[in-house]
């Protein structure tokens, strides 16, 4: 059964776990190869300086930390599934993989100059929670970058990718991927979520200030930014 949409965190964190193998390809297929470029956006926003501390949230196998350690940045990967931190260990031993629930950051106080959560934060039980706990972790003047499925803005192209999510998207899942209700459940749980301005406006009432997004894809992806009060 798929995970419900109440964001049960062990069944959610099974769900990851299931489908850790093959993530990273089924990630590719069936965002048609747009996930490197939205990956590539979010390296750029955050902006980060050999030496500077990055908290990679949702990091599943690690994909999106790999280009922090490149430009010498110690960047810690976070997730809370084992199965994906598992087969991220098995790929990529150099990385300092950590488990943790995002509402609850094993982390201390103002412990990272950023933090960066990528297809993660549309999965945690307490949206607003977790930012504050971001927050927490995050030194003053500090950043965060959220990157997340959103709504796209124009019409006609924003009802095409509605079809394509509730009616193409599982069974092309299902061709590359054992576990095809995984992603019904993302589809779900992609019309659920809060727009671009709906959620900007809860990461400010979690306490970040310069709250700004930009969208990709025609706003199928949106990228927020804010920073920690000095």
């Amino acid at each position: 059964m798929r995970a419900s949409l109440d964001k049960r965190p062990h069944e959610v964190a099974a769900m990851f776990d299931g489908i850790a193998r093959r993530y990273d390809l089924t990630n590719d297929v069936i965002s048609l190869g747009q996930d490197r470029r939205w990956r590539t956006a979010t390296i750029m926003a955050v902006d980060a300086r050999a030496g500077d501390r990055v908290l990679d949230l949702a990091a599943g196998t690690g994909t999106s930390s790999e280009p922090f350690v490149t430009a010498g940045v110690h960047v810690v990967p976070c997730d809370l599934s084992l199965g994906m931190l598992t087969e991220g260990k098995r790929r990529r031993p150099d990385l300092p993989f950590t488990a943790g629930d995002a509402t609850r950051l094993p982390f201390a106080d103002a412990s990272f100059d950023a933090v960066t959560i990528s297809f993660g934060l549309r999965n945690v039980v307490d949206t607003e929670g977790a930012l504050r706990e971001m927050l927490r972790v995050t030194r003053p003047g500090g950043r965060l970058v959220v990157t997340e499925f959103s709504t796209p803005t124009w019409g006609p192209f924003r009802t095409v990718y509605m079809e394509y999510l509730m009616r193409a998207l599982p069974p092309l899942a299902r061709a590359v991927s054992k576990e095809p209700d995984a992603y019904v459940y993302l589809a779900e749980s992609i019309q659920q979520w809060p727009d671009q301005e709906g959620l900007g406006r809860l990461v400010r009432r979690a306490g970040w200030t310069d709250v700004a997004y930009r969208n990709l894809t025609g706003g199928v992806v949106a990228m927020h930014r804010a920073t920690r009060p000095v």
